[in-house]
């Protein structure tokens, strides 16, 4: 997963055709930790999407632009548009963010 180091990349990124998918997580987050402890198998079984992390505090405009409130948050994204946004609460399990992906 290509981790997001400045805001051209971001853009970049998000403005691909196909489906991609970023992770905004933070450092300190407990839930982004036990989300670390299963996203390498959720990106093996969906490698038809690209992949993204970038942190929410090193980035603080691009997570109010995309109403990023609670982490972890996976946003999916598609020509430069949000298409899915799968908030914290909802994004704890393994079974939950694979049925989120699923539905796209």
């Amino acid at each position: 997963m290509k981790n997001i180091s400045t805001e051209r990349e971001y853009r970049e990124q998000i403005k691909q055709e196909g489906l991609t998918v970023g992770v905004f997580t933070t450092t300190w987050c407990p839930d982004c930790k036990r989300l670390d402890m299963f996203i390498d198998e959720i990106t093996q079984e969906h490698q038809d999407k690209q992949w993204f992390t970038i942190d929410r505090d090193e980035f603080p405009e691009i997570s109010e632009e995309q109403t990023v409130m609670g982490i972890p948050s996976l946003l999916v994204f598609r020509n430069g548009e949000k298409v899915a946004h799968l908030h914290s609460a909802n994004a704890k399990s393994p079974e939950a963010v694979n049925e989120f992906l699923n539905e796209l």
